[in-house]
């Protein structure tokens, strides 16, 4: 069934993001105090719904990082908070793990201006989502990631299922069950948070569990290409002051040297810090530890692992 604006009939009473929560009925009645402490009780639940889908998550992660393995990126796809939740995950990739910016991609229905202000009706237009993944020239080997509270925004539906037909790994994120994206994506993380304190209002606790669930799926998949060494961050990207503090930190906990040595050590290896590392527990020159990195897939451990065998 569809509307009078060709779009399909929405139907709000059946969306749990969009039901009256009855712990937030009388809030315009209630202090500031009471105010809070009623979003707090309720974001205490979001948590709760983002274990639930734990098992989606993790096959999510595990699927992308053997696509960007394969030379794919990860494509994050969404309109208004959700495209900017995308967006901001995005965007802390290269500084936390040196990726290159057109690993991991965010897209927001409007196009750049709609990161500020919105973009009216953009979001209605699934031909727009399409578009949007022509312009990067979507491949098999990327990941596409749709991001809609709903679970029923054309721009996303309508990105989703050109990705499918290019044959790339689509993943869905929605706040409500049994949407439309749950039948057009290969994986789908469903975060049912139920209804918002005020009602509607997704950048909410949607929003908080949407940005719980980017969280996992980038950082394990930088996990797993080997991004980190224990819990440490040895792909940072050394871009500031505090970064390159970070850098040094990292370097004198693994290498097991003082401060003074590591910075010496990141200077000649040009801020790299694997690189560095590498240099310090094998006794090797830069080049030969950026070429032992490359041949064990830039994984550190591994790197150190066949070194010390030799």
């Amino acid at each position: 069934m569809s509307s009078s604006s060709g779009q399909p009939e929405l139907n709000l009473h059946a969306m749990e993001t969009e039901g009256a929560n009855p712990a937030s009925a009388q809030i315009d009645q209630m202090s500031a105090l009471e105010i809070v402490q009623i979003m707090n009780a309720e974001d205490a639940r979001v948590a709760l719904a983002v274990q639930q889908e734990l098992p989606q998550i993790a096959r999510a992660v595990e699927e992308s990082a053997k696509r960007l393995r394969q030379g794919g990126r990860l494509i994050y796809l969404g309109a208004g908070t959700s495209g900017r939740l995308g967006i901001l995950d995005a965007s802390e990739c290269p500084p936390t793990f040196s990726t290159p910016p057109e690993l991991v991609i965010g897209l927001i229905a409007g196009g750049p201006p709609a990161i500020l202000k919105a973009v009216e009706g953009a979001e209605d237009n699934p031909e727009g989502g399409k578009a949007d993944l022509q312009q990067l020239h979507l491949e098999a080997r990327d990941v596409v990631v749709g991001i809609a509270a709903s679970g029923r925004t054309p721009y996303v539906l309508g990105a989703v299922a050109y990705a499918r037909e290019v044959g790339a790994l689509t993943v869905g994120l929605a706040c409500n069950s049994q949407t439309p994206l749950h039948s057009t994506v290969d994986i789908m993380i469903a975060l049912v948070v139920g209804p918002e304190i005020v009602s509607g209002s997704t950048r909410l606790k949607a929003g908080t569990a949407q940005k719980m669930a980017l969280n996992m799926l980038s950082t394990g998949v930088m996990i797993l290409l080997g991004k980190t060494y224990g819990n440490q961050m040895v792909d940072v990207h050394a871009s500031n002051y505090k970064l390159q503090r970070r850098a040094s930190k990292i370097v004198q906990t693994i290498a097991g040297i003082e401060q003074e040595q590591a910075d010496a050590l990141l200077a000649q290896c040009d801020g790299e810090t694997k690189t560095a590392i590498v240099v310090a527990r094998a006794h090797v020159s830069p080049q030969e530890a950026r070429q032992q990195l490359a041949a064990h897939q830039q994984v550190l451990r591994a790197t150190l692992a066949a070194l010390q065998a030799e």
